[in-house]
């Protein structure tokens, strides 16, 4: 096959043996690590196909190619760890357009423009693991999950069946029944799935087939009766997008109202359930959430289960982001009281757990149900004649049938933790959280505790001069809330911190503040509090 080769093309052979006297000082200054990593212009001016795969006398200069990009990524980290770098150097889209060189060309580029485009590429984007950015679920960057997505990346495996992936899909039948275990079943059946939604949705799926196996062949036609299911009004979005994706429509994904602290009401529950049987409809689901996404609330697990049990439906626990603090002996009681009761059981490490994303697990009381539900026996990928026995194979168990790598990273996490580290882990997250209340507390001039949390999701006002000293009315919220867009504004302008803002049906915009990063620490939720001062401060609301 003939390769392109630009006017100036040398090849790598001749340069690797002719190496100028002034690209040394150039290698040993990158490979000592000082300055910003760069190729020596021997290696930096040639192109893809003068490395590995392309030619198999190039290991040095492909070598030199990924140990350079390492070094990018390895000075990114320790900028993501210095607290007195910015999170982000803000940009307006139409202004970062035009700063950034996004185009593809006709022609392929040099290597050392594709480590500028690595370096350009990392020096915009957000430090999500900056100890300064509060503002999403997931945060932080744990360095041995990281070590992790590296090799799964080198690796380069689908999941789909063992005979590619054979150390990989072991490792995850031992990490998903030590998950099984902790939350209380001794059996049962478990996959990772590309992210909490999707975790939801194998849920309803093999909720619907276990309630009704027919369905599978038969479609609607076979169910007398509307299907029915229910959950918090505080729940995650992509609960309602399952009744609508599965052909329930949104209007028979019910809402049930939940308290002032976010928590499902099992009466109103158990209410609707009855007022839908009374009309001829069939509830099969309901969704219970540990760790709302908003305020972090634990619906009340075991009064829901009797529901449940009581009505014969299906029970799911959405605790993508609540289900960390399983680990915690110290945390998991009450908010996971119960949940060994569930039929199934969403669990995101990549949120609490700080395992790099994504890393979703999706897990059922019932062995085999995600085979029997989702199987469609594909004779090209999934023989039943191989070698080895072919429950092994996990491709006919999912609905996307190829899978990429997720559980490595956290596998090898948890071997570098053990349990005992996440356990630390967690109670430190939740302990940093509840410092973060005492001093919002201890400034009540200007901050607004929204309510006592139940996990790392602190939810506040701040108050700017001009609102000090006013009554706490409906009036006053209104403008509390329109702070929270303008302050946000000037976090972002001065690219020092992160925290995020929403309203919700109680109230409008607010901020909640989400701590799950392990390299936070008390001084840090001290930054932020002055800090949010400092931009806030002088804030007019007309």
């Amino acid at each position: 096959m003939k390769t392109f080769q630009p006017n100036n093309y040398v090849s790598p052979k001749n340069t690797l043996e002719a190496t100028p006297t002034n690209d040394l000082g150039e290698r040993m200054a990158s490979l000592s690590g000082q300055g910003t990593p760069k190729l020596t212009s021997t290696v930096g001016n040639l192109y893809y196909d003068s490395i590995l795969p392309y030619r198999e006398d190039s290991q040095a200069q492909t070598r030199e190619f990924l140990a350079r990009v390492v070094d990018v990524l390895l000075d990114y980290v320790h900028a993501v760890n210095d607290r007195n770098e910015k999170i982000l150097e803000f940009k307006m889209p139409e202004e970062m357009q035009k700063m950034l060189d996004l185009d593809l060309h006709e022609e392929p580029l040099p290597l050392k423009q594709l480590l500028e485009d690595c370096k350009m590429t990392l020096r915009h984007q957000v430090k999500t693991g900056h100890p300064h950015f509060f503002n999403q679920l997931s945060c932080g960057l744990d360095i041995i999950s990281l070590a992790g997505e590296w090799l799964t990346a080198a690796a380069n495996t689908n999941m789909f069946t063992y005979e590619i992936a054979p150390v990989f899909i072991l490792m995850e039948n031992v990490v998903l029944g030590k998950m099984r275990n902790m939350i209380g079943w001794k059996t049962g059946d478990s996959i990772l799935a590309p992210g909490g939604s999707v975790s939801n949705l194998y849920a309803f799926l093999a909720a619907r087939h276990h309630k009704f196996p027919q369905y599978k062949e038969k479609g609607l036609s076979s169910i007398s009766g509307h299907l029915v299911m229910f959950t918090s009004d505080q729940c995650h979005y992509s609960v309602k997008s399952c009744a609508s994706v599965c052909g329930l429509g949104t209007d028979y994904c019910i809402a049930v109202p939940s308290d002032e602290h976010g928590r499902m009401i099992p009466t109103e529950l158990e209410r609707l359930v009855k007022y839908h049987k009374d009309r001829g409809n069939v509830p099969f689901f309901v969704n219970a959430t540990s760790g709302t996404t908003v305020l972090g609330a634990f619906d009340p697990l075991n009064d829901i289960a009797d529901i449940c049990q009581k009505y014969d439906m299906w029970m799911h626990v959405d605790a993508a982001w609540g289900g960390g603090l399983l680990f915690s002996k110290k945390y998991r009681h009450p908010r996971l009281t119960g949940i060994e009761r569930a039929d199934s059981v969403t669990w995101n490490p990549h949120k609490l757990m700080g395992t790099l994303l994504q890393c979703s697990t999706v897990h059922f009381k019932y062995e085999g149900i995600l085979l029997n539900c989702n199987a469609m026996s594909a004779e090209y990928l999934f023989m039943t004649d191989k070698i080895y026995d072919p429950k092994y194979d996990t491709g006919d168990k999912v609905i996307q049938c190829g899978r990429h790598n997720d559980i490595f990273k956290l596998w090898l996490q948890w071997r570098g933790k053990g349990t005992s580290g996440f356990e630390r882990l967690m109670d430190r997250l939740m302990e940093l959280s509840e410092y973060m209340v005492r001093r919002i507390k201890e400034q009540p001039d200007k901050f607004y505790l929204i309510l006592e949390p139940e996990m790392v999701n602190v939810s506040f006002w701040y108050l700017p001069r001009q609102l000090r000293g006013m009554p706490h009315d409906a009036n006053k919220e209104i403008k509390l809330g329109k702070v929270c867009a303008k302050l946000k504004g000037k976090m972002m302008q001065s690219g020092t911190l992160m925290v995020g803002y929403q309203p919700d049906d109680r109230r409008p915009n607010f901020f909640r503040n989400i701590i799950s990063s392990a390299a936070v620490t008390e001084k840090d939720v001290d930054f932020l509090l002055s800090e949010m001062d400092r931009l806030g401060h002088d804030i007019v609301i007309e």
